[in-house]
This record gives C-alpha cells, sequence and structure tokens, in this order.
C-alpha cells in the first residue's frame, strides 16, 4: 500500500540520493561550527586576544545559527523548503569567503556570525523535510541514520581542521567551508524536491510567524521534547568547546585534538544504529530513558576522575564513549517527537527546536571560557548540571503523555 510520504518520494535509487542529499544539508552547519575548534587553541597567540574573545568565535556562531532558524522555519512552511535552502548556502558562501580574508579577530566574529545566519537554513530544512516525506516509525529511523552520518561531522571536521591548520594555515578551513556550501548549492539544487507550502500564505506574515509559534508554545508535550533535545546538545557542545583548551593542558595539539573528540561521535553513531533497528519494535520513550542514563553515566564518570585526580586525554574523553552512544538512542526520537506533533507546521517547529538546542549550546560553550580549564572538573560539572535538566525534563513528559488531552497520549 502506497503512503502520502511514499507518493512524494522517488524510487530507489534515487530515494537514497534524496536521503544523503538531506543528511548532506543538515551536517554542514555542524561541520562548519566544529572545523575551527583546533585552531582555537593558538588564536589568543596569533589575534593577540584573550581565550575568551577567541570563544566567541565558537558561541556567537551558534547563537546565530539558532535564532536564524527561527526565521527560516515558518518562511519555508509558506514560500517552500527549497527556497530558503538555496538563500542559506549562499549565504555560508559568503561567509566563510569574509572569514579567509579576515586580519582581525572581530572581522573573524563577524564572518562566522553570517556563516551561522546561513548554515541555520539547512537545520531548519532538513529536518522539516523529513518531516514531509516520512512518518511514524520510518521517521525515527531516518532521523537515526542522520544522526550516525552526523555523528562522523564532528570528529572528522576535526581531525580535517587541525590537520589543515598545520599544514596551510587556519584560512584553509573556511576555503573548504565555501566549496562544500557550494557544492551542496548544486545538489539542492539539483535534487531536492519542490515543496506545496503546507501554510495559505497571508498578507501580514510576521503575525502567521507569530501565530504558528503561539501554536507550538500552547503544547507542553512539544516544549518537553525541545527541552529533551536541547539537553543533549548543550553537554555536548559544552565539550566541543572545552576540548581543545582541556586536552591542550593535558600536552595534546591543533592536530591530534580531532582523535580524542573523534570517540564521542563515533559512539554516537553506534547508538544511532541501534535506535534505527529498535525503532520499530520499542518505543520511543524508552529507548530516550535508555540514551538518558547512558548521558549521565559518562558525565558522572568524567568529573569523577578529574575530581579524583585523573589528568590525562582519555580519563577526559573516554567516558564520551556512553554520552555518544545515550545521544544515539536519545535524539532520534526526541526529534522526531518536535517535528511530528503538529505536522502543518513542521518547519517552525524545527526552528523552535534548533534555537533552543543551539542557544544554549552557545550558553554552554561561552561558560567553558569563563571557568577554569587546567582539568576537566569545571567542564564536567557543568555537563552534569545539563544532563540532569534533561532527565528532569523527560520525567515531565512522561506525566504530561499520560494525560489523556496530550496530543501525545492521542496518537
Amino acid at each position: 500500500m502506497t503512503t502520502t510520504q511514499d507518493a512524494h518520494l522517488p524510487k530507489l535509487p534515487r530515494r537514497r540520493g534524496l536521503v544523503l542529499n538531506l543528511i548532506g544539508q543538515l551536517a554542514l552547519g555542524l561541520l562548519v561550527a566544529t572545523i575551527i575548534l583546533p585552531s582555537t587553541q593558538e588564536w589568543p597567540v596569533l589575534f593577540g586576544e584573550s581565550q575568551a574573545a577567541v570563544q566567541l568565535t565558537f558561541s556567537l556562531y551558534v547563537v546565530a545559527f539558532g535564532l536564524s532558524q527561527l526565521i527560516y522555519g515558518p518562511v519555508s512552511d509558506r514560500i517552500g523548503r527549497r527556497k530558503v535552502l538555496l538563500f542559506g548556502l549562499a549565504v555560508v558562501v559568503l561567509g566563510a569567503t569574509l572569514a579567509a580574508l579576515a586580519t582581525r579577530l572581530d572581522v573573524l566574529v563577524v564572518a562566522r556570525l553570517i556563516q551561522g545566519i546561513g548554515c541555520a537554513a539547512g537545520m531548519v530544512v532538513g529536518r522539516a523535510m523529513v518531516q514531509d516525506l516520512f512518518a511514524g516509525p520510518e521517521r525515527t529511523r531516518i532521523m537515526a541514520f542522520v544522526g550516525m552520518a552526523m555523528g562522523m561531522v564532528p570528529p572528522l571536521a576535526t581531525v580535517v581542521g587541525g590537520h589543515l591548520y598545520v599544514h596551510l594555515g587556519w584560512q584553509s578551513n573556511f576555503v573548504l567551508v565555501a566549496l562544500l556550501a557550494s557544492s551542496l548549492f548544486v545538489a539542492a539544487w539539483r535534487g531536492l524536491p519542490a515543496h506545496v507550502a503546507h501554510v495559505e500564505v497571508q498578507p501580514h506574515w510576521l503575525r502567521a510567524m507569530g501565530s504558528a509559534y503561539a501554536r507550538l508554545g500552547r503544547e507542553p508535550v512539544f516544549l518537553l521534547y525541545v527541552v529533551i533535545a536541547s539537553m543533549t546538545t548543550a553537554p555536548f557542545y559544552s565539550f566541543l568547546a572545552a576540548a581543545p583548551i582541556v586536552l591542550g593542558h593535558y600536552g595534546v595539539g591543533p592536530d591530534g585534538v580531532g582523535i580524542y573528540i573523534m570517540i564521542g561521535p563515533l559512539s554516537y553513531i553506534v547508538g544511532s544504529f541501534l535506535t534505527s533497528r529498535l525503532a520499530h519494535r520499542v518505543r520511543g520513550l524508552h529507548l530516550m530513558w535508555l540514551g538518558q542514563l547512558l548521558a549521565v553515566a559518562s558525565v558522572v564518570v568524567i568529573t569523577a576522575l578529574a575530581l579524583l585526580g585523573r589528568h590525562t586525554p582519555l580519563a577526559f574523553a573516554l567516558p564520551m564513549i556512553l554520552m555518544g552512544l545515550g545521544h544515539g538512542l536519545l535524539v532520534p526520537p526526541a526529534l522526531a517527537g518536535t517535528i511530528g506533533l503538529v505536522p502543518a507546521l513542521a518547519g517552525s517547529a524545527a526552528a523552535i527546536t534548533g534555537l533552543s538546542q543551539q542557544m544554549l549550546g552557545a550558553c554552554g560553550g561561552f561558560v567553558v571560557g569563563l571557568v577554569s580549564n587546567e582539568d576537566a572538573t569545571s567542564v564536567g560539572l557543568l555537563m552534569l548540571f545539563m544532563a540532569l535538566l534533561g532527565v528532569a525534563a523527560q520525567l515531565a513528559l512522561q506525566r504530561c503523555m499520560k494525560s489523556p488531552e496530550s496530543p501525545g497520549h492521542r496518537a
């Protein structure tokens, strides 16, 4: 029997190409966020600025990445996904070019803001198109595939970024970003389906945007899913921002940072693969609880080892295996829950989720620059606090889902 979603999709093998295209669009923002991290070890010396000022190249990128999704989401619901995506990719190319030409840190910060504005389109449109084209457990399964692919992005980006920095200079990272964004522009133009807007176009589009967000804001289940998803991004971004500094104190150079960052994302791929196999047999909430348990255990171990004086790269990075596995089980059903509750507002839902994830991630990345990073104690405590907030949100979600009035209960 052919479903509505199947009717929108091309047949295999073109269907595989569509999924790969969506994954690429979703992954670009994370790649642009992380490829610079090995360089930030030495930017204070290169630019004559403080470490806190250098951290703005990460945290303000994340802020722009999150805030811009508030605009892209409802606009993509109204005028179509592909138009919004093409605009965003063009902005990424502009920002990357400006960054490659920057000679001062303030110019580089502005260029990173522009990149964040552009990359936000891929995150919103990619998630919304998953909602448009897939349903039920299949949507969770596709989100798991997305998670598997995106799990490779931080380690690969930091390894590649570190080696490019050492051999060709930090500017080469932004040249690579411009080339990748240009390639994805062509892929989106030629390979993604035109989208018919769900929402009737109205002359007062700002009012319509506000109505969409107000509608979602009245759904407690949606809001709790958003908090849960955000409390996976926030501790991971804190780890990413702290890793080059902490590992630098542990004797790891820019070209070695990616090796240790790789540990968590690789296990995230394993967790996402397990989710893709279990999505049709195990309830999403059960997968999420297992993920929460593993995530909390990971940061407990990181913090405990630091407090016990185990100040080594492996003591900091190896427990991230548990966090990666946990987030691989937790993130796909959480994201599927955010975009699936009100299908007509999938773009707006993806925007709110993305904003919350990136803003809290930016907060974590910025706080990392304000606390001691001579060892992993402070960042471990910060990550533990965020993980426990995620557990509290899931407890509230479980109670809310039991309510007969809840949309999640009716589903």
